[in-house]
């Protein structure tokens, strides 16, 4: 998750740069016959440099004179670090966890003449006007809530019965007055993320064509199911279930509070799992599938896994093209993504602890998996609004304030 891009100005530049660097070319290989692939990597709790390094070491060891180096992201998107490199005229080769919209697809390589990328997670449903720019590893599902079994067992909630969001704010309540922090939450992306794991699963079962609505200006936030998931959220804070002060915390260390037991819920993706995994404490940790005002079990909020994109820019592009050919077909590479971020892919197994055995069943229950991407993907730069705005509710705004807030934006974008 993780995955916000940036608008504007920054776009602007890249797009430039792109047909200058385009221009000049770029040879495949050095004086010496040696290739070096620059690669934009995204850094989280399981994803580390380490693992970057080792997982690359593999590729180049069955492609001699071939070496890849890792450009990482950690404080800022890996769409914001390929912007600032396409604008200093320094284009990396590829950009791993972005998503392409129909505003910056130029700035991708299109791999639709590659025949082994029509089988990868998910593909149909990121194509842009038919053309396809990313590819992915797996597929993540992130309409789920995690729990502290002891703190549970201790406030007397039974997870199985929370099916509604009345029910789920009636377990909070239980929770905090047995001495718990309900739900876990931080700073830096988490609030907007958390959010859409939540009112998603609801909005988009009943309607999932509500982007593609509200694209058309058919629908609005302040006039939909949005509002209520607003609300419910800001009552959420007003009650103390969220803590002001968590928005101070970084994305890691909210995470290592649910896992020190420190908090009793925590929602969050499927790759919240290795780092339970990790810590030793996956036997401690349940999950349920994210109460609704709908139908429950509701479709899961979901998204590709690991996607990688070929910068069109990139002075390699044979070469860069055939590495990401690796990291999404070649069977243990493909294992090794899985299983270091708990996501999944049919046709794939790998060992899975008691804690990614429950995730693995919510997705097998649920009617579908809901995908903002290709014609329901979200105005560029959505996800850093909805983060902006969702926080603002910590500050004192209102919920109906937060859903004209969001109309003005994207009405502003279009």
């Amino acid at each position: 998750m993780r995955k916000h891009w940036r608008r504007g100005t920054a776009a602007v530049a890249a797009t430039i740069v792109l047909g200058s660097t385009a221009a000049c070319g770029g040879g495949s290989s050095d004086a010496s016959g040696e290739t070096t692939l620059r690669v934009i990597v995204n850094i989280t709790p399981n994803l580390t440099q380490e693992y970057w390094k080792g997982l690359f070491a593999q590729y180049e060891q069955k492609h001699p004179g071939v070496h890849v180096k890792l450009e990482l992201t950690g404080t800022i998107s890996a769409g914001a670090k390929l912007n600032q490199d396409l604008a200093a005229g320094d284009p990396p080769d590829i950009a791993q966890q972005i998503i392409p919209t129909k505003e910056n697809a130029q700035l991708f390589t299109d791999l639709s003449d590659q025949e082994w990328t029509k089988d990868t997670p998910l593909a149909q449903q990121h194509e842009i006007e038919g053309k396809r720019y990313l590819v992915g590893v797996g597929e993540q599902i992130q309409s789920l809530v995690f729990y502290n079994k002891a703190a549970f067992a201790k406030a007397g909630v039974d997870p199985a019965a929370i099916k509604t969001l009345d029910q789920f704010t009636e377990a909070m309540g239980r929770l905090k007055a047995a001495g718990f922090q309900p739900l876990q939450t931080a700073g830096q992306w988490v609030p907007g993320a958390q959010f859409s794991m939540t009112a998603d699963a609801g909005v988009l079962t009943a309607d999932p064509e509500w982007t593609v609505k509200r694209t058309g200006k058919k629908v609005s936030f302040a006039d939909s199911g949005y509002v209520k998931y607003l609300q419910r959220y800001q009552s959420w804070i007003q009650q103390g279930y969220l803590q002001k002060s968590a928005l101070g915390l970084t994305y890691t260390d909210g995470q290592a509070a649910f896992l020190a037991g420190k908090s009793a819920m925590y929602v969050m993706g499927s790759y919240f799992v290795p780092s339970a995994d990790k810590a030793k404490k996956s036997d401690e940790i349940g999950v349920f599938s994210m109460p609704t005002d709908g139908a429950y079990p509701s479709g899961q909020f979901g998204n590709v896994a690991d996607p990688y994109v070929v910068a069109a820019a990139s002075p390699h592009p044979q070469e860069a093209t055939e590495l990401v050919r690796w990291l999404v077909t070649d069977k243990e590479a493909v294992r090794s993504q899985l299983a270091a971020d708990g996501n999944l892919r049919k046709g794939f197994t790998y060992e899975m602890s008691s804690l990614g055995k429950q995730v693995q069943q919510i997705l097998e229950a649920a009617p579908s998996v809901l995908v903002k991407a290709g014609e329901r993907q979200p105005i560029d730069g959505y996800t850093t609004e909805l983060n902006t705005q969702v926080q603002s509710l910590y500050t004192g705004s209102s919920a109906q304030q937060v859903a004209e807030g969001l109309d003005k934006w994207w009405n502003s974008q279009s």
